[in-house]
């Protein structure tokens, strides 16, 4: 750079070799050489004052012309420099090319002047020279270091610009999709679906918004009766369930004034029984065990069918090696659940699983995943004396025997003999040892063998309300006083089950469970509960982590609270058949209310002798009461008798008798008195 730019030097490195003498010129014009001017240039200062105020006024005008011509003059190698310098350059040096403007606009106005005052300048050029410390900082190259654009003109330009990519930015939007990076066409296609989740989100809100000030209009009479003429489709059917749900969520605000709850949930269950096709009974008990949207939901998963499981038999093959060996078969399997160590669950098969060899050498068992929940809750250990009440086809007494290691001894019991056969077969596969089949009445067994057994398994016979996906001919032969004839037998045979059970027993036995394939109440909780009040029992946790827990209260009813501890499954929540199990330890032989029984037997006894007592008293006195008439008629006979012999004596003297006759006249208390006879006499 040469030297510093802050001790006021011209800066001559800067400026182009030929313009450097005229330069240094036209910058001593304006540099007073001293504080007091010569008098012979005072003419000239104030020439120089008022060309300054005219081309101050006139900078503006003629800049942009200016720029153009001094963009023409510098040329290329002069734009690349100005624009290094204008990074480089100090502030002073921006002073110096405002003073390079108003210079150029004094040359061009009057450019004759300048050409007559040559001579008295180049006269003092060596004042000026030696005045250079004295004088401020100028850059000679003010004019080839002005910007290419004013700011002003930048920011319409940028303006301009804006406006052009708005009008034509579709067009080139669509012709740079070809040159655009893969990152910017994916950014711009999430934000297109980011746009159209917003819209459809709105719309969403504007729909729900309507739907739940909307009043839904529940059918009348005459407009069902017109219904009746007709086939509703489903799709209608689904739709008015649908409201119906909607309005019972919101009640209050959502219902139709003068209507009640009861309405809504009757029209509800009238719906879904003709929808699912149950009996309108059915359907009405299920709504009162469930919610009206958990009830749609049960009847939803009934319908569906469970997923097919077996479990695996260890007494000849272990799950691992028994997985693989139909993984071979191409057949699609996974673990059952975290639960089970014995369970498979089979997706796809291309070949049937009741009939492949594995099978057939007894290597797996077809069972349902809930049905093998009561043997894990009753948990048999080796040596015991297990009973199976209710033991066909066989598939829970053989996994019994499977947890026993075919040690101890299993009873399988069923009443019928024909279904006793497939029991025996599937034991005889499955390479059972320890069992005992046995066809007895499971009411009798209580007395035939009493405190006979440590562990006893009753999976009683019901109604089949929790398998309908298997047995679909449930919804329409089910009816409420057949699950009440169920809940009848089911209580024989659990206070059967109780008295055939040893609580004495030296291996930890006395447990019992209850199970059935049913969801209603009446053949589950109501069972259990009436043991409790008839036998020395209790409930006790079942040792299963998963399942809902059983009722304490069922509509006006209400249970003993350790039913909390049983467990319940569903098909709409945990993907099983509808079951059942309560565990049950039985404490003593007690039996309660036979001590009552037997007070109030001896109260009637009791009471009986007294009555028997007074009874015989009253009797006593009648006989002596009889006696003592008799006694008195004796007596007065006599009497009269006595009367008559005096009479006869007094009839054997001389005396006349006088007969006294009777009066028959009536006797009134008036006298009377007789009239005198007139006498007669002679004329």
């Amino acid at each position: 750079m040469g030297r510093s730019l802050r001790s006021g030097r011209q800066l001559k490195s800067l400026s182009p070799p030929k313009q450097r003498g005229g330069a240094r010129k036209a910058a001593a014009k304006d540099v007073p050489k001293s504080t007091k001017p010569a008098p012979a240039k005072a003419g000239r200062a104030k020439k120089a004052a008022q060309k300054q105020t005219v081309s101050k006024k006139e900078v503006e005008k003629d800049s942009t012309a200016s720029e153009s011509g001094s963009e023409s003059e510098s040329g290329s190698d002069s734009e690349e420099s100005s624009d290094e310098v204008e990074q480089v350059a100090p502030v002073p040096l921006k002073k110096a090319k405002v003073a390079a403007k108003e210079e150029s606009s004094e040359d061009d106005d009057s450019g004759s002047e300048e050409e007559s005052s040559e001579g008295e300048e180049d006269g003092s050029d060596d004042d000026d020279d030696d005045g250079d410390d004295d004088q401020g900082f100028t850059d000679e190259n003010a004019k080839w270091l002005k910007p290419k654009q004013s700011k002003m003109q930048l920011m319409e330009s940028d303006d301009d610009d804006d406006e052009e990519d708005d009008e034509f930015g579709s067009a080139s939007d669509e012709g740079s999709d070809d040159e655009m990076l893969e990152v910017e066409r994916q950014s711009r296609i999430i934000d297109e679906e980011m746009k159209l989740e917003q819209e459809e989100a709105e719309s969403e809100l504007r729909r729900t918004i309507a739907q739940q000030t909307s009043v839904y209009h529940l059918p009348t009479a005459e407009e069902l009766e017109e219904d009746e003429n007709r086939v509703v489709p489903p799709s209608e059917l689904r739709e008015r369930i649908d409201d119906i749900l909607e309005v019972l969520a919101d009640f209050k605000t959502r219902r139709e004034p003068g209507r009640s709850r009861s309405e809504y949930i009757e029209r509800l269950g009238q719906d879904m029984a003709e929808l699912f096709g149950y009996l309108q009974e059915l359907v009405d008990y299920f709504l009162s065990m469930f919610g009206p949207n958990e009830c749609l939901e049960f009847l939803e998963a009934s319908d569906k069918s469970r997923p097919l499981v077996v479990r695996a038999n260890t007494l000849k093959a272990r799950r691992k090696d028994l997985a693989a060996a139909l993984m071979k078969r191409g057949v699609r399997l996974d673990p059952l659940a975290n639960w089970s160590k014995v369970g498979l669950k089979i997706y796809e098969s291309t070949v049937p699983i009741g009939a492949t060899p594995e099978y057939l050498a007894g290597h797996y068992m077809l069972q349902s995943a809930a049905s093998m929940c009561p043997v894990m809750a009753l948990g048999p250990q080796p040596g015991d004396r297990v009973m199976d009440m209710s033991a066909a086809p066989g598939g829970k007494t053989s996994y019994i025997a499977q947890l026993m290691r075919n040690k101890g001894v299993v009873i399988a019991n069923d009443l019928k003999p024909d279904r006793q056969k497939a029991t025996v077969a599937n034991l005889h596969r499955l390479g059972v040892r320890n069992a005992v089949t046995c066809c007895y009445d499971g009411r009798k067994i209580g007395a035939q063998m009493r405190n006979s057994f440590d562990r006893i398994l009753l999976d009683a016979p019901c109604s089949g309300l929790g398998v309908i996906s298997r047995d679909p001919s449930v919804k329409v032969q089910r009816t409420i006083p057949d699950v009440k004839r169920c809940a009848h037998l089911q209580k024989e045979l659990l206070v059967a089950a109780i008295d055939a059970l040893n609580h004495k027993s030296k291996k930890g036995g006395g447990y019992m469970v209850y199970s059935t394939c049913s969801v209603a109440v009446a053949e589950n909780e109501e069972v259990v509960n009436y043991l409790l009040s008839k036998r020395d029992v209790k409930i006790v946790d079942a040792g299963l982590d998963f399942g809902k827990p059983g009722f304490t209260r069922f509509e006006h009813k209400r249970f003993h609270p350790s039913l909390a501890l049983t467990r319940r499954f569903y098909p709409h929540v945990h993907n099983m058949d509808g079951f059942y199990v309560a565990k049950i330890q039985k404490l003593s032989d007690k039996r309660h209310g036979e001590a009552e029984k037997k007070e109030a037997e001896a109260v009637k006894e009791a009471a009986g002798e007294t009555a028997t007592a007074e009874a015989e008293t009253k009797v006593e006195d009648n006989k002596r009461s009889e006696k003592k008439k008799k006694r008195v008629k004796k007596f007065r006979r006599n009497e009269s008798n006595d009367e008559e012999r005096v009479v006869r004596k007094k009839s054997k003297m001389s005396i006349p008798n006088v007969q006294v006759q009777k009066s028959t006249k009536k006797k009134t208390n008036a006298k009377v008195s007789k009239p005198r006879r007139m006498k007669v006499t002679g004329m």
